[in-house]
Formats: C-alpha cells, structure tokens, sequence
C-alpha cells in the first residue's frame, strides 16, 4: 500500500465523518429555517377557517423561522384537502381542519374518505364554538324550543352539503327532538343558507355561533337556542336547549354526542408518519403561538377566539367522538344523517 492510499482512506473517512456530523447536526429548526410550510384550508378565502389561518400563519413564521404560507383549497366540503394532507410526506404541510365535518364524515364512511383522523399528528385545537339555532327575525316560525315542537309543525333547514355542520345538526336536532324536518342542500355555504332563511325561503339554519353573531348582529337571523350544554359567549342570555326543555334519554344522547362533535372544533394537523421530534418542534411551536398574549388579543379584537387545546386533549376528543360508538350508535347516526337532500 502507497502513502497516497492511506491519505485516500483518511480523506474519505474525514469526508464521511463530517457528512454524518452535519447530518446530526440538523435540527428542526435548522430544517424549517427559511423552507415555505404550507398551512392548508379546505375552503374558499374569506371564511371563518381562512381568517383563522391567516389571522396565526404570521406568528408562526416568527416563531419556526419558516415561511408559513396560507393556501386554499376547496372542495367536497373540505375532505379533498384532507385526503391530500394525508398523504403528504414532504414535512412540509399542516392544515387547518373542521374536527366536525372530519369526523361525522369518517364515522358514517362518506364516500370520498380516504382518512383515518385517529393517525394524524396533532398539534392542538385552535377554537371550538357553541352551536346556534337561528330563524328569520321577522317571521319566525319558531322563537323557542318548546315551539318547534307543537304537533302539525314543518321546519325547512337550509345547508350546503350532506355532512356539513349545517344539514348534520339540523339532522340531528330533528331526530333528537322528534320534529318534521325537511333538509334542503345546494346553499355555496352559510352565509348564502343564512341568507336564504332571512328571505323566507328557509325557515332555520343550524350554524357555529361565530356565524352566528355576525347574522344576528346583522339583524339577518334571529337566535332560538345554543345547541350544547354551555351557552355561547356571543350570546349569554340565550338559554341552551337542556335549559328550554325536559329531554328524553334518548335526545340527551343525541345532544351530547352532537356537542362532543361539535367541541372537535378547528383543529391543527400534520400528515401522519412525521419524524418525532419534527412533530414535537411544530407542537412546542403552535403551544407557544396560540399562548401569545398578542395574538389572542388580536383574536379578540375580530372576535376569532383563541381557546388553545394541546394535542394530547384533541386525540382523546378524537378518540371519544369517533371512536367510542357502538356499532348500533354509528348505524343510527347514518340513517339520521341521510335525511338531507
């Protein structure tokens, strides 16, 4: 062996070595430093889950260093940009994503779901909201609970799609309640189901109470009640509907079940598979940010609450809304669920 061998192998070894050293080296936050993120939302710009990435995208920039880029993308409802998200493997996507409308869709197989919300990677629920009962103001075919419930009765409820927020409470509230319901889909989203109620054509919508203050302040729809156990911040006079009326057993579950859905809220996700402690950087990072005493005043400026809830509290909602149901709960939750048209 020549001495011009062994400077080879010391060379190629000084080179290895140093290559694995850089690679150890690299942190997260080495990693997102100056790379673009994608902060994906499954509906069209100017909606609620918009403002609400648009609104936590720059104090997230600041926090990673990375470029945390809003983008959205439409369509099914938010479930294509869900599917997309899911199979992600660039390191390089999160979402922002209707807990409610993930997980009804999941518990009744809608076709088109190509998830499973239990092996995303969580970083924590952003807001969760109260739902409301509205009704035109002027001709009100109800003004509370007890009402809707009078023999002879025909409620028309106006919704965007099959498994919406919209058609899936009013689906279940009738069924809860025992009403005659009629569920008419086709409405672009809920201000135009809102709209249609304030016109007559509708006679109630059910939505999250954040649209709901901006229909009521706009004198477009009227509340009848806060759809959970706990009323809305936006309305605290507003009875729930456990406080207007004596509830079976069995509309009780429905209520429960619904507002445990419903608590899913706004929730921050990353594609499954993702390296640990790159979840762990993202998951300190969205702790931190939704924490910020600036950014929740900012929210409550716009009224976007900020009402944070760490990823270890969103997989055990996950868990207890989707995966807790029997099978007969699930088949019923189904059958009520067809009942939009």
């Amino acid at each position: 062996m020549t001495i011009s061998f062994f400077r080879r192998l010391a060379l190629g070894v000084a080179v290895f070595a140093g290559l694995a050293g850089v690679a150890q080296a690299e942190t997260p936050a080495e990693f997102y430093k100056g790379k673009n993120m994608l902060l994906i939302v499954g509906y069209g710009a100017g909606g609620g889950y918009d403002a609400y990435a648009r609104m936590v995208a720059p104090y997230l920039s600041k926090v990673t260093g990375a470029n945390v880029i809003v983008t959205n993308q439409p369509g099914a409802g938010g479930l294509s940009a869900l599917n997309r998200a899911y199979t992600a493997t660039d390191q390089l996507t999160m979402m922002i994503v209707n807990g409610t409308a993930a997980g009804l869709s999941q518990i009744v197989d809608e076709p088109g779901v190509r998830y499973d919300l239990g092996k995303f990677g969580y970083l924590g629920i952003v807001s969760a909201s109260p739902w409301i009962w509205l009704v035109n103001p002027d001709h009100p075919i109800v003004t509370n609970v007890q009402e809707a419930m009078k023999p002879g009765l025909k409620i028309r409820w106006s919704a965007s799609g099959p498994i919406d927020g919209l058609s899936d409470g009013a689906a279940m509230t009738c069924a809860a309640l025992k009403l005659d319901c009629q569920i008419i889909i086709g409405y672009k989203g809920s201000n135009e189901a809102a709209l249609a109620v304030s016109r007559g054509e509708m006679d109630s919508i059910y939505v999250s109470d954040t649209s709901a203050n901006n229909y009521v302040k706009a004198a477009q729809n009227k509340a009848v009640a806060a759809m959970g156990r706990k009323r809305s911040r936006f309305f605290p006079d507003l009875p729930t509907i456990f406080e207007q009326v004596q509830l079976s057993p069995e509309a009780t579950w429905w209520f429960d079940f619904r507002a445990t859905v419903d608590d899913l809220g706004r929730i921050l996700v990353m594609p499954p598979g993702m390296p640990p402690d790159r979840l762990k950087f993202w998951q300190d990072a969205v702790a931190k940010v939704l924490k910020d005493p600036q950014l929740i005043a900012d929210g409550d400026k716009s009224q976007r609450y900020i009402d944070f809830q760490d990823p270890e509290t969103t997989l055990k909602k996950i868990h207890d809304a989707v995966s807790n149901l029997t099978p007969e709960q699930k088949a019923q939750v189904k059958q009520v669920l067809s009942r939009a048209k």
